[in-house]
């Protein structure tokens, strides 16, 4: 590309991005299943600034109450993007900083300026034996406040204080099949592996410490990836270095779109596999309990979670687009004992392997 071409600002790129890579999603869920209800596709404007789209398919009927109409594949998913900006409040900023240590703030009382784009998802099928799935992709900016100075172009591109890129795909079965494992973990090794050697096994131990339910002892899922925090500046989870890595805007935003795109084939195949499998009443009740445990991360500690509640003009349904339709809390439950295929799970929750 000649010097002097203009260049295209990485907001917009991002924007034009999870657009399409939304779209490409939501259609291969919905041709996996063409007897299904499509995603309901829900657009939206922020007030203080922004807009969004979430693709929601809700389970169509009641489990059993209808002989007649076979089940969907998925009970309950979403696939949301938000291109929103505006100002966050000290609470935010605050939160802010506790996540991102690596990134210092300017502390100013009156907020900062911010914008940020990204894609969120969550998929629950409806057999317990096919595993529920997350992802999400996003960047931030926070700006210099606009000048107060009425001369100053209103046209001019705000300065950037401070930029990253966040993001990662994690699984979370109710039954274990190692073959499932493999190949998701295997799936996105190979697009880690395009953009430096470090990055899959730095962000794999990343997820599995992030995704941990402290008062349980376990993880939610058997992991994945999980990062944050990338930009051209050091990053504490890379204290060497010369260890290869993305590093500019270009190179990070590749390496990001190469995840995104290796979503449809790090999951969909283990979703056609197991769908079709019979399942009891017994491993759909061990099904809402992991639900439960799910529900217990995302409200208790998911940063994303906490960070979207504290957002003024929050979108409170898009946020909560991520937990299931239903889950089951049991008291002293006798399910997970040691010698069980329930079991089997949970000794990889309590201890994360390596899979690849």
């Amino acid at each position: 590309m000649p010097s002097n071409a203009p260049s295209i600002p990485m907001r917009q790129q991002v924007e034009e991005y999870i657009n399409a890579l939304q779209d490409q999603i939501v259609l291969a869920f919905e041709e996996l299943d063409p007897n299904a209800p499509p995603f309901k596709r829900d657009s939206w404007v922020r007030a203080q600034g922004g807009t969004g789209r979430s693709c929601v398919f809700a389970s169509p009927i009641d489990e059993g109450a209808s002989a007649s109409s076979p089940p969907s594949i998925l009970e309950k998913a979403g696939v949301n993007i938000s291109i929103v900006h505006g100002v966050l409040p000290p609470p935010a900023i605050k939160q802010m900083r506790a996540d991102h240590m690596s990134m210092p703030l300017p502390d100013r009382p009156e907020g900062l300026p911010f914008f940020a784009a990204g894609i969120s998802l969550v998929v629950h099928p409806r057999n317990p034996h096919a595993p529920t799935v997350h992802a999400n992709y996003r960047y931030f900016e926070i700006t210099e406040p606009k000048p107060v100075n009425p001369d100053a172009a209103e046209t001019a591109e705000p300065k950037v204080l401070a930029w990253w890129f966040g993001g990662g795909s994690d699984l979370t079965p109710s039954y274990l099949y190692e073959e499932d494992a493999v190949h998701f973990h295997s799936t996105l090794q190979t697009a880690c592996d395009k953009h430096g050697p470090q990055l899959y096994p730095t962000f794999k131990k990343w997820c599995d410490e992030y995704f941990f339910i402290p008062h349980r002892g376990e993880s939610r899922g058997i992991g994945g990836l999980f990062f944050d925090d990338l930009n051209e500046g050091p990053h504490l989870r890379f204290p060497n270095s010369e260890a290869k890595r993305p590093v500019t805007p270009a190179e990070i935003f590749a390496f990001v779109k190469g995840l995104g795109n290796a979503f449809v084939p790090s999951y969909v195949p283990i979703l056609k596999i197991r769908n079709p499998m019979p399942y009891t009443p017994h491993q759909r009740r061990w099904q809402l309990i992991r639900r439960g445990r799910y529900v217990e991360f995302n409200l208790v500690y998911d940063r994303g979670t906490k960070f979207g509640l504290m957002t003024p003009g929050a979108r409170i349904e898009s946020i909560l687009m991520s937990l299931p339709e239903t889950a089951r809390w049991e008291y002293m439950s006798e399910l997970g004992e040691e010698g069980t295929e329930e079991g089997k799970l949970m000794a990889v929750l309590k201890e994360p392997r390596a899979w690849v």
